[in-house]
C-alpha cells in the first residue's frame, strides 16, 4: 500500500493491507493543521478499530505530517474553555498512546507544536531526511495543549525542550534521530514504506506480548523498581501462558523459525 495521493476530504485517510491500518492526515493545503475537525476524525477513528486491525501507521498526506495548530481557526476563549479544549486533544492523543496495538508514525516535511505533540503519541517513529521539529509555542505567546509537556521530555530531556520552546530552535531529521524524537531515519520519500515495513513486522507478533510491551512497560520503567520488579514477573507469567506464546515457543525448539542474527 503506497501512501494515498493528496486530496481535500475527507479530513482522514482510512486504508487497509492486510492487519495493518494506514491513517493520513488529509488537509496538505493546510501543511496538514490540525484542526478540532481533524482532531474528533482521529478521536472517532481510534476509538473504533477494527478486531483484526494489529499496527497502525500514523502519517501525513502531501510534503508535510502537520504543521501544528491551525491557528487560522483559532476561536477566542475564556480559561474554561481552553482548558476543555486542551483536555480534548488529551483524550485524543491518550487514544493514541493507549491503543491496544502499535501505532508507527510517518514524518514528513513539518513536524511542529502539536504535530510533534501527536507524532510523540505514537510508539515508534519514523523520519524521513525532509522531517524537522519545531515548537513555536513561546514565539506565538502559546503553550503546548496536546500532551507535549508530558511526552516529549521523556524522549528527548526537559532541557531539549525548554530550548526549542524559549529560542525557537528547529531540530533537523538527522538531529531527531540522534537525540530521541525518532528511531529510524528512512531515505528521502521513504518513511511511510518503512514505517508499513515495520508495522507488518510488529503485526506479525503476539497480540499479547505486544500488549504488555505498550501497556505494561512503561509503567515498569516509571515504578518503583520493586514494585515494576512484581509487575514484570506478572506480565511475564500472563504472556507466556497464552496459547500463541506457547506454539511460538514449541516452533522454535523444533527449528520451525530462524534464529536472531545481526542485520
Amino acid at each position: 500500500m503506497s501512501a494515498p495521493p493528496a486530496g481535500s476530504d475527507p479530513v482522514l485517510t482510512v486504508a487497509r493491507r492486510g492487519a495493518v491500518m494506514g491513517v493520513g492526515l488529509n488537509r496538505p493545503a493546510k501543511r496538514n493543521a490540525l484542526n478540532d475537525t481533524l482532531i474528533l476524525a482521529i478521536d472517532a477513528c481510534f476509538a473504533e478499530l477494527d478486531d483484526d486491525v494489529r499496527a497502525v501507521v500514523v502519517h501525513g498526506v502531501g510534503e508535510h505530517f502537520s504543521a501544528g495548530l491551525d491557528l487560522s481557526e483559532l476561536t477566542e476563549r475564556d480559561a474554561a474553555e481552553g482548558l476543555w479544549h486542551s483536555r480534548m486533544w488529551h483524550r485524543v492523543f491518550d487514544r493514541i498512546a493507549h491503543c491496544r496495538v502499535p501505532v508507527i508514525a510517518a514524518l514528513q516535511g513539518a513536524v511542529i507544536g502539536g504535530g510533534l505533540e501527536l507524532a510523540c503519541a505514537a510508539h515508534i517513529r519514523v523520519a524521513e531526511p525532509s522531517a524537522y521539529f519545531a515548537l513555536p509555542e513561546g514565539q506565538r505567546g502559546i503553550f503546548v495543549g496536546g500532551g507535549g509537556s508530558v511526552r516529549l521530555p521523556r524522549l528527548i530531556g526537559v532541557a531539549r525542550m525548554a530550548d526549542m520552546m524559549l529560542t525557537g530552535r528547529v531540530y533537523s531529521a538527522a538531529e531527531g534521530v540522534a537525540v530521541g524524537f525518532t528511531q529510524y531515519l528512512a531515505e528521502a520519500g521513504g518513511a511511510y514504506a518503512k514505517a508499513m515495513e515495520l508495522a507488518d513486522k510488529v503485526a506479525a507478533n503476539a497480540p499479547l506480548t505486544n500488549f504488555a510491551v505498550l501497556h505494561a512497560l512503561p509503567m515498569i520503567a516509571e515504578s518503583n523498581p520493586q514494585a515494576g520488579l512484581v509487575m514484570e514477573s506478572l506480565m511475564a507469567t500472563v504472556a507466556q501462558s497464552d496459547k500463541e506464546a506457547k506454539k511460538r515457543i514449541r516452533d522454535f525448539l523444533d527449528r520451525k523459525t530462524a534464529k536472531v542474527r545481526p542485520t
